[in-house]
């Protein structure tokens, strides 16, 4: 006699099911397409370039451990309600919650520099000069945030960033050897300090402090609630995984296309990276691909860092901060927003050399990677519900995480630093 099928829920359940997680996704999206930045791009780049595929395989064991980390701050943004500073601020008072902001300060300044040099990259490209292809992404930037409510920034940060989807295509038209590939991904020189540093520069490319802020505060500025923790976790895995395999193809496609040419290249800025790919692209239509995955990485991010900025000191100082405020009633939240757009435009605008910092700061989000993660880890101990905290073997498998994250990150950048 057969089993009868477990019954399906109505339709009309199953309807509002995927409209409540449809509604739930972006700001793990966002935040992820963001992480792929200029910085990253050209970090991957570098290392396909220097060591080939040997760094393939930390892009995809840092798929877990970018999740991990970032789970967290949707747990603590849904079930607290609060942005990261303010809650750092309310479990452990103003110091410290000063102490996180000019972190995040420092790592902001740093990925608005690498944005913004990507944009002035492109434009070489085409032959536009600074001044207007760096006038132009700063008009479109403050366009974005200062005319819509936080829906709209979401929905633009979206269509830009997946813009980065290019880098897969560029990767498919390096073609890269799959042989070789998967005999160099296995022999990985741990104990080599230049391969560490690289290693260092690549976990700072995925882990950095205004993602943490930046998602956290989106989850509480979107007001979502328990009833959307499924749909978030899995908003943020998904980002996860798109991110790092946009890193994978961009680290694939330098591998295939610039190391059998020109294994000793260095890959400074997104000029760079073009020049040396783009002729086994093809120059035409490689060019124009490679520029629409830049500009779109480098503008989200730029969206993200700023707005993880203006709400993190917000949420410190206590001034209104949310994308739902008219910016007359909000002027300082959208005053800081609007200082570091300008300020990074300027800044690159004004002294062009900063291009050459981009593999640099992240080894600096490495660096700062033990206060981010402290931080994050403190507050899902002692802030959550008893029931969303971290406790028994979960705790346990992201303490580890962390601590060996933290680890490869801080050893390897010292390392790299002292060897100049």
């Amino acid at each position: 006699m057969s089993q009868p099928r477990p019954s399906q829920p109505p339709a009309p359940i199953r309807r509002q099911r995927l409209a409540l997680s449809l509604a739930v996704l972006g700001p793990g999206l966002v935040v992820m397409l963001a992480d792929t930045d200029v910085g990253s791009i050209i970090t991957a780049a570098q290392s396909g370039v220097q060591w080939g595929y040997k760094l393939l395989l930390p892009q995809f064991i840092l798929m877990p451990v970018l999740y991990i980390v970032q789970e967290l701050t949707v747990r603590l943004g849904i079930f607290t309600g609060k942005g990261h500073g303010e809650l750092i601020r309310s479990a452990f008072g103003p110091f410290w919650a000063w102490v996180s902001a000019a972190g995040l300060a420092i790592a902001t300044t740093g990925a608005l520099l690498t944005e913004f040099s990507g944009v002035a990259g492109v434009g070489d490209l085409f032959g536009v000069p600074h001044y207007a292809s760096l006038s132009l992404a700063a008009a479109a930037l403050l366009a974005v945030v200062l005319t819509g409510s936080y829906k709209r920034v979401e929905r633009a940060a979206l269509i830009i960033g997946l813009f980065e989807l290019a880098f897969f295509f560029v990767a498919w038209a390096a073609k890269p050897d799959l042989a070789a590939m998967a005999r160099e991904a296995a022999r990985v020189p741990v104990f080599n300090p230049r391969y560490e540093y690289l290693v260092a520069a690549n976990i700072g490319a995925v882990i950095m402090p205004w993602m943490v802020f930046y998602q956290q505060s989106a989850v509480a500025d979107k007001r979502l609630g328990p009833a959307h923790f499924t749909a978030a976790r899995w908003d943020t895995a998904i980002g996860s995984v798109i991110t790092q395999l946009v890193m994978a193809a961009v680290l694939i496609a330098a591998a295939a296309s610039i190391r059998p040419h020109a294994a000793g290249a260095t890959l400074a800025s997104v000029g760079d990276v073009s020049k040396a790919m783009t002729p086994y692209l093809g120059a035409g239509a490689g060019k124009i691909i490679f520029a629409l995955g830049v500009l779109g990485a480098g503008l989200v991010a730029a969206i993200v860092a700023s707005l993880a900025l203006a709400w993190g000191l917000g949420e410190v100082a206590g001034y209104r901060r949310s994308l739902e405020h008219h910016p007359l009633k909000a002027r300082w939240f959208y005053g800081v927003y609007a200082f570091c757009v300008i300020g990074g435009a300027l800044g690159v605008g004004l002294a062009p050399n900063l291009v050459n910092l981009n593999v640099g700061v992240q080894v600096m989000n490495a660096l700062l990677l033990p206060l981010v993660l402290g931080f994050l880890v403190r507050l899902a101990m002692v802030t959550l519900p008893p029931a969303r905290r971290l406790r028994g073997w979960y705790l346990w498998v992201v303490a580890a995480v962390c601590l060996v994250t933290c680890g490869f990150g801080v050893l390897g950048g010292i390392g790299g630093i002292l060897l100049g």
